[in-house]
């Protein structure tokens, strides 16, 4: 019984981890990804070139792969130290969402009607109170499904963080099964499908009290 709380403790010390790259992945990357989106979509055509190649760099390569390249790139090609760890994560995982937050947050600007845009210059509203009054809840509306996709499988994709070994929680419960221990590691799922569940029962929540805004 004491072996379980031991257990127990460390991998709620693990999961602390996990709720802090998910957690500064979703403060960090959520902007940023407006900010690529917008550039995506941007008249001023060399701009548009370099977000779209840089998305596309980054979404067409294992995120594992961004991390060490994050981690190890520094020192070994400019000659810097190594980054701190969770820092390196961190910083992976925000370039690495927000080019997939950018993408969701173009389709979902995009699917809004340039009538709509047109009625409210016939209004006299500038294009920022456009967006803001008349086209954000639309998109937000219709993004809220694939971007909570994206989130759940944020929860699940912390794990990558023990390439480089950060503490999460299944670096954690790995610990313990190379040492001849191995039902931690099956119960690192209880925590996942926990938060996983929270997450799942919130969005619900979300597009529920968006349903009086039909589009």
């Amino acid at each position: 019984m004491n072996f379980f709380f031991e257990v127990t403790l460390n991998l709620l010390s693990g999961f602390g981890v996990t709720l802090l790259i998910f957690a500064a992945t979703l403060v960090f990357a959520l902007p940023l990804g407006l900010v690529l989106s917008f550039g995506s979509m941007s008249s001023f055509k060399p701009l548009k070139a370099v977000v779209k190649v840089f998305v596309w760099i980054i979404r067409g390569t294992p995120l594992m792969l961004q991390i060490l390249v994050v981690y190890y790139g520094p020192a070994l090609i400019f000659g810097w130290g190594f980054l701190e760890r969770v820092v390196a994560v961190i910083v992976a995982f925000v370039i690495n969402y927000a080019c997939y937050f950018s993408e969701i947050y173009r389709g979902g600007i995009q699917s809004i009607s340039k009538g709509q845009y047109e009625a409210g210059q016939v209004l006299g509203m500038t294009r920022s109170q456009i967006f803001f009054r008349v086209v954000l809840l639309q998109v937000i509306k219709r993004i809220v499904p694939p971007m909570s996709n994206e989130i759940i499988t944020l929860v699940k994709d912390t794990s990558l963080a023990r390439i480089i070994v950060v503490e999460e929680i299944l670096k954690v419960a790995y610990d313990y099964t190379i040492k001849g221990t191995i039902w931690p590691l099956f119960y690192t799922a209880v925590y996942y499908l926990i938060f996983v569940g929270i997450l799942t029962l919130l969005f619900g929540y979300i597009e529920k009290k968006l349903n009086y805004f039909r589009v």
